[in-house]
């Protein structure tokens, strides 16, 4: 199934109808949804322009990172592989790390999140890889060198 603009209003409307509230644990449930309804590539798409379009419309495109919507769908599809919750409650309760705002933090320095170009464009991590990348480079890069 592919995602449409406005697939992105449809779940937005749905994380959001119990609470009306739009925190980060609704971000994930957003993500979440995405991912299991259209697969990780069309997430990607999905979510990033869907939080693209809302930050424009907010006022604030500066808040809109390219590198930090892509890295949230990525981890969020890796989780949701790993088990296949049906009930995002329970994935959650499975996965509570993904509540942690700071989770990327163990990924990238901040001042790479900072910087421009993982703000507009993809940056991979540099602390060190994602969980579903290569065992062998789980070791911060910079012991890799030694």
């Amino acid at each position: 199934m592919t995602a449409q603009p406005a697939d992105f209003n449809t779940l937005m409307a749905e994380v959001t109808a119990a609470s009306g509230m739009f925190g980060h644990r609704e971000h994930v449930q957003l993500t979440w949804l995405a991912v299991r309804r259209f697969g990780m590539p069309a997430a990607v798409g999905l979510v990033s322009d869907g939080i693209q379009r809302t930050a424009r419309y907010a006022g604030a495109p500066q808040k809109y990172h390219a590198t930090v919507s892509r890295a949230w769908v990525e981890l969020i599809a890796h989780h949701a592989a790993e088990h296949g919750d049906d009930d995002f409650t329970a994935f959650a309760d499975n996965h509570p790390v993904l509540l942690d705002k700071r989770l990327l933090t163990r990924f990238y320095r901040p001042a790479t999140l900072a910087g421009s170009q993982a703000r507009t464009g993809w940056v991979e991590p540099d602390l060190i890889p994602f969980p579903w990348e290569d065992t062998d480079r789980r070791q911060p890069r910079e012991e890799q060198v030694r």
